[in-house]
């Protein structure tokens, strides 16, 4: 089992930076593909970005080209850095890891983006 806590979350105005980062314990991380989900009030949880055991990531196309997935197996850690944030991306944001039937969560850190 793979026990995840996410931190570095807070609120920051338009145009600003933050950077996301998931602390995991257990031995199937580096296994593990890593992602970021965002859930805001009333809408449903969304995938914002993912890395997979060798390195390879996608991005939702709301973030492409501004927010930046990457993991430290060594570490047993993954990151998001988050650039020219919007109003937009303010959601709670959860670190999730899944390897074969495996589906684990963090209990999520809030982002709020001011205008």
């Amino acid at each position: 089992q793979v026990q995840l806590v996410e931190s570095g979350g807070g609120l920051v105005q338009a145009g600003g930076s933050l950077r996301l980062s998931c602390a995991a314990s257990g031995s199937t991380f580096s296994m593990s593909t890593i992602g970021w989900y965002r859930q805001a009030p009333g809408k449903q949880r969304e995938l914002v970005a993912s890395i997979n055991s060798g390195g390879g990531s996608n991005y939702a196309d709301s973030v492409k080209g501004r927010f930046t997935i990457s993991r430290d197996n060594a570490k047993k850690a993954a990151y998001l850095q988050m650039d020219s944030l919007k109003p937009e991306d303010t959601a709670v944001y959860y670190c999730n890891a899944k390897w074969y039937l495996r589906d684990d969560w963090g209990q999520g850190t809030q982002v709020t983006v001011s205008s």
